[in-house]
C-alpha cells in the first residue's frame, strides 16, 4: 500500500493553507501487511440496518450494527492509513462505551501505534489533544446526540480538525479492501493514559476568555450535563469563570434522564431548574459536549440558533475577518453582521464544511444552527466550553437579561420538514424546485436555496445518509415559514 501521508490538512478545492497535521517524531516501523480476518466475517462486511457510515465518521446500535469485529476492523483500517504514530482516544459515558474502546485500542496497537487514553471526555478535549500531542490522529467514541443504544467513531486528524470528505472516503476504501498493515508482536504499540487532557482543555478555553467580565457579575448558572462527557468538567469551568453554578445530570454515568440532544422538546427539567433557583441562564450540553443550548433567566428555551448568534455578536468587534455559517443557519447571523459591520460567508451543512471556509476566509469563529460553536482561537471544533465562555462575556459586557439579548433581535422563526425521495429523483425534484422559483435570488452551493424579496429563505437540500431531502424555511411568522416549506414540498412532490 502507497504512502497515506494526507491525514494532515491537506489543501484541496476549497481550502489551499496547509494546517498543522503533520506527525512529528513518529517511530518508523516495518510493516507487515495482512489481511485481517476480524473485519471481514465470512469474507465480507457487515452491511445492517442501523449501521451507518459516511464523512461524519460510523455509528450504529451496539450489539446489531457495531460489532466488536466491525470496531476492531475500522481500528485497524485507521492505524493502516495512518502509517503508524500515536492515536488518541476518549469517549463519552454510555454503557457500551469501555467495550468500543478497547476494541479500537486493540485494533490500533496491532498496526503498531501507540495509544493515549484520555477516558471519558468531551470531544473537543479529545481534539484539541490530538492537536497539542502532535499526534498522528485520534478518535471520539461518541453518538452524541443519539439515544443510549447508539456508539459511533468520530475520526480526527493530526491538527485536531474532523477528516474532510476526502479523507473519510479513503479511510472507508481501507476499511472496504480489508488489506490492513498489522505488524508482528514486539513491535506492537503501547497505551498510556493522559490523565491531564481535561485540565488542559479548561486552561486553553480560559486563555481567550474574559474571566475578568464574567466573574464581575458572577451569574447564577445552572447546566444540564444530561449525564454525558461534559459531567467531567463542566462544573469546574464555570466556577473558575467566577460563576454560581447549580450542576444537574451532571453524573458521568451515561445514563440519559432525557434524550441528549439540546433541542428545547428535551430541556424542560433545565427550565423548571432555571426558575427554581432564579438563575441568570441555563446551558444544556449533549452528550459528547461538543453543542450548546440556552435558557433565558425566565425558564423558556431561547432556541438553539441563538447559540451561535450570541457567541458572535459578544466578540464580533474583537475579533478579524467573516462570520461562518452553513446555509442552513438563521439570518440572525447576518444581524450580526449587519450590527458590527462584518461579512458572513455561508458553506455547506457540515462542520467540517464551516471549519474549512473559516480556514480559507481567516475567519476566528463560526458554527452552525444546531448549538455548535466553533472558536478558532481555542481550536477548530465545535466546543460548548468555548460557546458558554463567550456566551457569558456577551451577557456580562452588554448587561440586561438573557431574554432581553434575545429580544434585540427582529422576529423570526425557523421551520424544518423533510420528504422521501429516492436517489434517483433527487435532482428532478430540486430542479423543478429551481426553475418555479426562477424569479428569485437562488444559492446553489448545495441544493436549492431561495431567498425571498422579504428576506425570507428556504433552503432544500438532499441528505448524505438517507433517501430524503430536507427543506428548511425563515420567515418573520411560523405560518410564512411553513407556507414557503408546503409549497415547496409539493413542487418537489408532483415530480418525485
Amino acid at each position: 500500500m502507497g504512502p497515506r501521508a494526507r491525514i494532515g490538512n491537506r489543501a484541496d478545492h476549497s481550502c489551499h493553507r496547509r494546517g498543522a497535521g503533520a506527525r512529528r517524531g513518529r517511530r518508523s516501523r516495518a510493516r507487515v501487511p495482512q489481511r485481517s480476518q476480524t473485519a471481514h466475517v465470512g469474507g465480507t462486511v457487515p452491511v445492517l440496518r442501523t449501521l451507518k457510515t459516511g464523512i461524519s465518521g460510523v455509528r450504529g446500535v451496539v450489539g446489531d450494527s457495531l460489532t466488536p469485529q466491525l470496531l476492531i476492523g475500522f481500528a485497524q483500517a485507521f492505524g493502516t492509513y495512518l502509517e503508524g504514530g500515536t492515536v488518541v482516544i476518549g469517549r463519552d459515558t454510555r454503557p457500551s462505551g469501555e467495550m468500543v474502546q478497547k476494541a479500537m485500542i486493540g485494533g490500533l496497537l496491532a498496526t503498531g501505534c501507540d495509544i493515549a487514553d484520555v477516558g471519558i471526555a468531551p470531544v473537543p478535549t479529545v481534539q484539541m489533544t490530538t492537536r497539542e500531542a502532535g499526534a498522528a490522529g485520534g478518535i471520539a467514541i461518541t453518538a452524541s446526540h443519539n439515544p443510549q443504544q447508539w456508539n459511533a467513531l468520530k475520526f480526527i486528524r493530526g491538527d485536531g480538525i474532523i477528516l474532510h470528505p476526502h479523507q473519510a472516503e479513503e479511510l472507508l476504501s481501507v476499511y472496504y479492501q480489508g488489506n490492513f498493515s498489522l505488524v508482528p508482536g514486539h513491535q506492537i504499540g503501547s497505551v498510556q493514559e493522559d490523565t491531564g487532557a481535561l485540565q488542559r482543555h479548561i486552561d486553553a478555553v480560559l486563555a481567550h476568555a474574559d474571566v475578568d467580565a464574567i466573574a464581575a457579575i458572577a451569574p447564577k448558572v445552572v447546566i444540564d450535563c444530561v449525564n454525558g462527557a461534559g459531567s467531567m468538567i463542566s462544573r469546574r469551568f464555570l466556577q473558575t469563570l467566577g460563576c454560581e453554578v447549580i450542576a444537574i445530570n451532571d453524573e458521568p454515568n451515561g445514563l440519559f434522564p432525557h434524550d441528549p440532544e439540546p433541542i428545547p422538546a428535551n430541556l424542560g427539567q433545565l427550565e423548571a431548574a432555571v426558575a427554581e433557583h432564579g438563575a441568570d441562564i441555563g446551558f444544556a450540553q449533549d452528550a459528547d459536549a461538543d453543542r450548546l443550548a440556552i435558557v433565558s433567566e425566565q425558564g423558556t428555551v431561547v432556541g438553539e440558533e441563538f447559540t451561535l448568534a450570541f457567541a458572535c455578536d459578544a466578540v464580533a468587534d474583537r475579533i478579524e475577518g467573516p462570520l461562518v455559517t452553513n446555509l442552513s443557519t438563521s439570518r440572525m447571523i447576518d444581524e450580526v453582521a449587519r450590527r458590527h459591520g462584518k461579512t458572513v460567508c455561508r458553506s455547506r451543512v457540515g462542520e467540517i464544511n464551516v471549519i474549512v471556509q473559516m480556514q480559507v476566509h481567516g475567519a476566528q469563529i463560526g458554527g452552525e444552527g444546531n448549538g455548535g460553536v466553533i472558536y478558532g482561537p481555542v481550536q477548530y471544533c465545535r466546543d460548548s466550553f468555548s460557546a458558554m465562555a463567550l456566551v457569558l462575556a456577551g451577557l456580562a459586557r452588554r448587561g440586561g437579561a438573557v431574554s432581553e439579548w434575545a429580544a434585540d433581535f427582529p422576529p423570526s422563526e425557523i421551520y424544518k420538514t423533510k420528504m422521501e425521495c429516492p436517489a434517483a429523483r433527487v435532482q428532478p425534484a430540486l430542479l423543478a424546485l429551481r426553475e418555479a422559483c426562477a424569479d428569485q435570488t437562488l444559492d446553489l452551493t448545495e441544493g436549492v436555496k431561495v431567498l425571498y424579496d422579504n428576506g425570507a429563505w428556504l433552503h432544500a437540500r438532499p441528505s448524505n445518509t438517507e433517501p430524503i431531502v430536507r427543506v428548511i424555511a425563515e420567515a418573520d411568522t411560523m405560518h410564512e415559514a411553513k407556507g414557503y416549506a408546503d409549497e415547496a414540498m409539493a413542487l418537489m412532490a408532483a415530480v418525485v
